[in-house]
């Protein structure tokens, strides 16, 4: 388990305790010396260090069975002088190099071209390098040389990444990140950006912070929209349920064959029986009547003979009277 970076060699000693051997690629493939590692170099600049850089170093360090990586860094003066000028200065790539767990050991100030010499003091078994020429200072091949003494083992680059690539896309982006490091409190100065375009890009700003705006408030209209249609949905939903209890229950109590009709012809029966009732049985008795004349309502009075006097009234209303006494 790694618990700390990896050294650098000029802080510790080499750990190869075993006389240094000459071995071929076919002796270190098997695995051989067994009482040490295979000592494996790799170099190079490292700058804005990506997965590219690390893919090649992981696969320099899983060439052999047992083996050591070193890395070797080149430091600002020689890199400015034979590649150009770097993102980050070299105390920021040692350290970049340092955290990478498939380095076992880190070499400042590489050289650029490898000596002899150099090869020697670090013990170096191998160097790994992906396979295409790499001209330089001069020389078509600054590995030639590594190639002819059987010391080469060749890695494979990583497609569509690399530290040009990255900058590239900087470049490119350049008023995107520009404005983006103002808002977040760089100066103009430190940027390295003109009065005129700090003003442009700070009222792009603005604009962007606008949109973001308005973007928000379509994006909240939208779903207060949605919302609302849902609940709608809901709410229409729920009325039609109501509706049609509403309707069942009228149907059930006002309906042909409803509670109401049935209630309605039982009180309709009631009020009938209690206006006519049921005639008398044969049986039971009768009241006396005198059978010559039938009453007669004591308000008719009779057309055919009217009194021909007041006294022949007045007896006409006395025998009435005494008709009604005769009744009762």
């Amino acid at each position: 388990t790694l618990t700390a970076p990896a050294p650098f060699a000029d802080e510790t000693s080499c750990q190869c305790k075993a006389p240094h051997e000459k071995l071929t690629i076919a002796q270190a493939r098997l695995g051989t010396p067994v009482d040490r590692p295979v000592r494996v170099y790799a170099d190079g600049i490292f700058d804005l260090f990506h997965a590219g850089h690390a893919r090649a170093l992981m696969q320099a360090k899983t060439l052999f069975p047992n083996s050591y990586l070193l890395v070797g860094v080149c430091s600002d003066d020689l890199t400015h002088k034979f590649k150009g000028f770097t993102v980050m200065n070299e105390t920021e790539r040692y350290e970049a190099l340092r955290h990478c767990r498939y380095v076992d050991e880190v070499i400042r100030d590489a050289p650029w071209t490898l000596t002899p010499e150099f090869l020697e003091k670090h013990k170096i078994d191998f160097v790994a390098h992906d396979d295409i020429p790499y001209s330089s200072a001069g020389s078509d091949d600054v590995y030639k040389h590594i190639k002819e003494a059987g010391m080469f083992v060749p890695t494979q680059r990583t497609e569509g990444i690399s530290t040009s690539d990255i900058i590239t896309r900087i470049v490119r982006d350049y008023d995107v990140y520009a404005r983006r490091n103002l808002q977040r409190g760089y100066t103009a100065k430190e940027l390295n950006v003109s009065f005129i375009n700090e003003k442009k890009y700070r009222f792009q700003n603005q604009v962007d912070k606008m949109k973001e705006k308005v973007k928000n408030v379509e994006e909240k209209s939208k779903e207060f929209v949605y919302k609302v249609e849902e609940k709608s949905h809901d709410l229409i939903q729920k009325w039609e349920e109501k509706s049609r209890e509403f309707i069942g229950n009228f149907l059930e109590l006002f309906g042909p064959d409803g509670a109401w009709k049935q209630m309605f012809q039982e009180r309709s029966g009631r009020m009938l029986q209690a206006f006519s009732p049921r005639q008398s049985p044969n049986s039971s008795p009768t009241r006396g009547r005198s059978p010559s004349r039938s009453p007669s309502p004591p308000w008719v009075i009779n057309k055919t003979s009217p009194p021909s006097s007041p006294k022949a009234a007045s007896a006409s209303l006395s025998s009435m009277s005494e008709g009604d006494e005769d009744e009762k």
